[in-house]
C-alpha cells in the first residue's frame, strides 16, 4: 500500500491547528493540495470548509460561530475598520429568486437571530455564541484572525446595526443585510477557551476578560488601533487591485476632456462621503478664486446645529500624476478662518505635499483615486456599469442624487 506522504503531512497539520491560540492579526495557513480541504478553519475551530457563516451544533441550538469574510466583492463590499474595531457585512443572500432568510447556508437566518436578541439582558448575551472573524490572506486559503466579535457597535443605534437593503441584478429587486461587529478588545484567545466554546460554555475562567465584560456589562470594548502614519504612500492613496484600477482610470477618461464636469463628480463623492453637507456649490468654469466649490457642514443636531464652511478642490489627473506642493498651497491659500479644504483627484498627494499638510496641521480633507473607489463600493457603484450610469447621471444634472448605501 502507498502512502500519500502530502495527505499524512495534511493530517499532521491540522492537529497542529487544532492545538493553537488565536492571535489577532496572525496567519493561520491551510494546505496546499488544491482542494477545499486546504481552508485552516476546520482544523482550526471545527467548522466546515465552505461559506461566510460556520457554526458548529444546529441552527436553533449554535455552539460557535466563524465568520469568513472571503475575496472582495464590489457589489458587496465587506470592511473591516482596524481603527474603531468594527467589521461591516453583508449577508449571504445576493442573488434575486430568494427570500431574504431562504439562503443555502442560513446566513441571514444566524444574522437575523443574533441581532433580534434582547442583548439588554445579561442571561441572553450569556448564551450569546461569540463570533471568531476571520479575512482571507490572499495565498492559498490561508486566513488572517481578525478578532472575537459581538453584534452591533457604540456608534450605531440598535435599529441600524442590521438593516435589510434592496438591491437590484439583472432589472431584478432582491433584499440582503448589511450588519455591523465589534471587534473586542482580545489580543489573544486561549485554546482552552475555544474548547470550552465548541461545548457552549462561553463563559469559562478562560474567556478573554474583554468577552466576560461584555457578558456581564453590555459594553464591548473594541479593539482600538488608531495608525501610527498620518500622511499615506503613494499605494496606500491608489486601489489595491487591478479591478479597482480600471475602475479610476474610466471615471479619469470619462472626465478628461472637460475638467469642470470632474469637478460634479467630485461633489457628489463629497456628498456621499459626507452625507452631513448641507450646501455644496461649484463655482464659475473660470476665474473661481482657487476653489471649484464651496459649501457647508452641518454639525449638530438640527434645531442647535452648526454650519462649518469648506472649500472644494477637484483634480482629475492621470494615475502616475500625482498633486503636488504648489496645487496644495492654492487651497491652502484661499481657506479662511474657522474653514476647511477637501481636495479630491483620481491620482494621489505627493510625499512632500501630503507631509506638509499633515506636520503644518492645515484642515484639509483628501480623499485620493483609492478612497474614490472605496466610497464608489460602499454605495454599490463598484462595478463598470453601475458607475457609468452613476456618472451619466452626474453629468444631466447639478442636484446630486446620493443612493443608500
Amino acid at each position: 500500500m502507498t502512502i500519500d506522504a502530502s495527505l499524512v503531512a495534511s493530517v499532521h497539520h491540522r492537529q497542529r491547528l487544532s492545538r493553537m491560540n488565536l492571535v489577532v492579526d496572525s496567519i493561520y495557513q491551510g494546505g496546499r493540495r488544491g482542494n477545499g480541504g486546504d481552508d485552516p478553519l476546520s482544523g482550526l475551530l471545527g467548522v466546515s470548509n465552505m461559506g461566510g457563516f460556520r457554526y458548529l451544533g444546529q441552527l436553533n441550538s449554535i455552539k460557535m460561530l466563524v465568520l469568513s469574510l472571503g475575496r472582495r466583492d464590489p457589489s458587496w463590499p465587506d470592511s473591516i475598520d482596524r481603527e474603531s474595531g468594527t467589521v461591516t457585512y453583508y449577508g449571504d443572500n445576493k442573488e434575486p429568486g430568494r427570500a431574504l432568510h431562504k439562503t443555502p447556508r442560513h446566513g441571514n437566518e444566524i444574522l437575523r437571530d443574533l441581532f433580534n436578541a434582547e442583548m439588554a439582558d445579561p442571561a441572553i448575551r450569556a448564551q450569546t455564541p461569540p463570533i471568531f472573524i476571520f479575512e482571507s490572506a490572499g495565498t492559498w486559503r490561508d486566513v488572517v484572525f481578525v478578532g472575537v466579535a459581538v453584534p452591533g457597535a457604540a456608534h450605531v443605534g440598535s435599529g441600524e446595526d442590521l438593516v435589510a437593503i434592496w438591491r437590484s441584478k439583472n432589472n431584478r429587486r432582491f433584499q440582503n443585510y448589511r450588519s455591523i461587529f465589534t471587534i473586542l478588545d482580545a489580543a489573544e484567545v486561549p485554546r482552552e477557551w475555544i474548547d470550552d466554546v465548541q461545548k457552549g460554555d462561553y463563559s469559562s475562567l478562560h474567556a478573554p476578560k474583554a468577552w466576560s465584560d461584555w457578558v456581564r456589562t453590555g459594553i464591548a470594548r473594541p479593539l482600538l488601533a488608531p495608525g501610527t502614519v498620518r500622511h499615506r504612500s503613494r499605494e496606500e492613496q491608489m486601489p489595491s487591485t487591478p479591478e479597482d484600477m480600471v475602475l479610476l482610470d474610466i471615471i479619469r477618461q470619462g472626465f478628461a476632456q472637460d475638467p469642470f464636469e470632474f469637478e460634479k463628480f467630485a461633489a457628489a463623492i463629497v456628498r456621499l462621503q459626507m452625507p452631513n453637507v448641507a450646501e455644496l456649490d461649484l463655482t464659475r468654469r473660470y476665474r473661481d478664486g482657487g476653489r471649484d466649490g464651496v459649501g457647508a457642514l452641518r454639525l449638530g443636531p438640527k434645531p442647535s446645529s452648526i454650519l462649518v464652511d469648506f472649500a472644494l478642490e477637484a483634480k482629475c489627473y492621470s494615475l502616475t500624476n500625482g498633486v503636488g506642493v504648489r496645487e496644495v498651497s492654492r487651497l491652502i491659500s484661499r481657506i479662511r478662518h474657522r474653514q476647511f479644504g477637501i481636495l479630491v483627484t483620481t491620482s494621489f498627494l505627493s510625499s512632500q505635499a501630503y507631509q506638509e499638510i499633515v506636520e503644518d496641521g492645515h484642515p484639509i480633507i483628501i480623499i485620493s483615486g483609492g478612497d474614490i473607489i472605496d466610497i464608489l463600493h460602499q454605495y454599490h457603484l463598484g462595478t463598470r456599469p453601475a458607475l457609468m450610469e452613476w456618472m451619466s447621471s452626474i453629468a444631466r444634472t447639478v442636484d446630486i442624487q446620493v443612493p443608500s448605501k
